[in-house]
């Protein structure tokens, strides 16, 4: 069994090739089942565990499967596929792993090393999710439950023991800088938020910081932006009511899941005869966009999308770079940990048939001593003839093994005859 993950990021396609390609909240459950439907076969290389994780940032396909080979080529018309695309626009972005390339790429993620911002923590909650649904679905087995929980685990550890998340800019707070850089204090500001997910929450935690004149929430659950209003003295309105009020705000954060964009040039241009071409500030952190790409060319308007939000966090990264060297080399590590355990997994299939063969040639031996204590022989001797008899079958194979070398070459039986001698002599010292 192989792992192998298929996917694109934010280094390897523009945000207009990530948005196609991202998966909903709603969605991935219903894709994993997918997965395992249509590509269980040999065909396709006999995918038998799957998890999709599906960011902003990037869209990656953790599998399982018999032949990685042909798993990684069904796996990329699947996505051609399910995502209207031909595979001459997807698989340029695309990057392939399998084995230990896939566990070292999974380790770095989840400590923010493959992050458009270096060190972040926010990623290791969304891979938490993305195993989470993962397993709902019944789509983990040996390989991507014993990954993930490494990845966890070795995450953890990273970030405990370095500094990777030291001197960190976040989205929210590069939002606020440029905000800062557009209007100087935002004190006679009013500021929206379009959703109330976590990033949602992280940035209005920032805004509030800078004391704006008001801060409100838009959500389609208005009990979901009323209880998220209520932790920063905000206001809240449903998401349908968006239009009528969209002019009033000199700020816009949106980040919501929607699959089409929520705030179109239309409503824009509205606005701005409304507010007498004042200025517009948007920040769109969603991917796919909320906001329609043909806004950002309107005069008075202001669009920076994650990807533009991406080059402002850049600063502090030089000074984060000895924490990326220690980083790595504890992930090595623990990637050469997971190859042992891998080589363990594939030698219990003869472990199993090592023990069963003792365990037959020892009961044959016991009931051999049972019989001849039940016709009278000595209790002793039958002890120790049964001891003697169980010694010499478990070591016959051996034996045999170690005669019949003819077709070995030199070096091969160098190292048998190693293996045995460092078994039986050096175990024994």
């Amino acid at each position: 069994m192989h792992l192998l993950a298929l996917g694109l990021n934010h280094t390897t396609a523009p945000l207009a090739i990530r948005e196609r390609v991202a998966f909903g909240p709603e969605d991935t459950a219903e894709t994993i089942g997918r997965v395992l439907s249509r590509l269980s076969g040999e065909e396709s290389g006999c995918i038998t565990e799957a998890l999709i994780l599906s960011t902003c940032n990037r869209t990656e396909i953790y599998c399982a499967a018999e032949d990685a080979d042909l798993a990684i080529g069904a796996l990329e018309a699947f996505l051609a596929e399910e995502k209207n695309l031909s595979l001459s626009e997807l698989t340029p972005h695309t990057y392939a792993l399998t084995d230990l390339e896939v566990v070292e790429h999974a380790f770095c993620v989840a400590s923010g090393l493959d992050s458009m911002v270096l060190g972040e923590t926010q990623i290791v909650g969304q891979m938490k999710k993305a195993e989470k649904t993962a397993r709902k679905a019944n789509s983990l087995g040996l390989m991507l439950n014993a990954l993930f929980q490494k990845t966890f685990t070795v995450a953890k550890e990273v970030r405990t023991a370095t500094e990777i998340g030291a001197h960190t800019v976040s989205m929210s707070a590069a939002a606020v800088r440029l905000a800062n850089r557009l209007f100087g204090e935002l004190h006679d500001l009013n500021v929206l938020f379009v959703g109330a997910g976590e990033m949602i929450e992280l940035c209005a935690a920032h805004f509030n910081g800078q004391a704006p004149h008001s801060m409100t929430i838009a959500n389609r659950s208005l009990d979901r932006g009323e209880a998220l209003a209520a932790r920063y003295d905000a206001k809240s309105m449903k998401l349908a009511d968006l239009p009528q009020h969209i002019a009033e705000f000199d700020i816009i954060v949106s980040c919501t899941a929607s699959a089409l964009p929520i705030i179109g040039l239309g409503m824009i241009e509205r606005a701005i005869r409304e507010r007498h071409h004042k200025p517009i500030f948007i920040v769109d952190l969603a991917v796919p966009r909320d906001v329609e790409e043909e806004v950002s060319r309107l005069d008075d308007v202001y669009v920076y999308t994650v990807d533009d939000l991406g080059k402002v966090v850049q600063s502090g990264k030089a000074e984060r770079m000895a924490a990326v060297e220690e980083s790595r080399r504890i992930i090595a590590q623990r990637v050469k940990d997971f190859s042992d355990w891998l080589q363990w997994r594939d030698s219990v299939p003869t472990i199993e048939k090592m023990i069963e063969r003792a365990s037959e040639l020892s009961i044959s031996c016991i009931q051999r001593a049972r019989h001849s204590i039940k016709s009278g022989d000595d209790i002793d001797e039958a002890l120790n003839r049964m001891a003697h008899d169980i010694t010499r079958k478990l070591i016959h194979d051996n034996l045999a093994l170690l005669k019949d070398t003819e077709h070995l070459s030199t070096t091969e039986r160098q190292h048998l005859e190693t293996c045995f001698r460092r078994f039986y002599l050096e175990r024994k010292r």
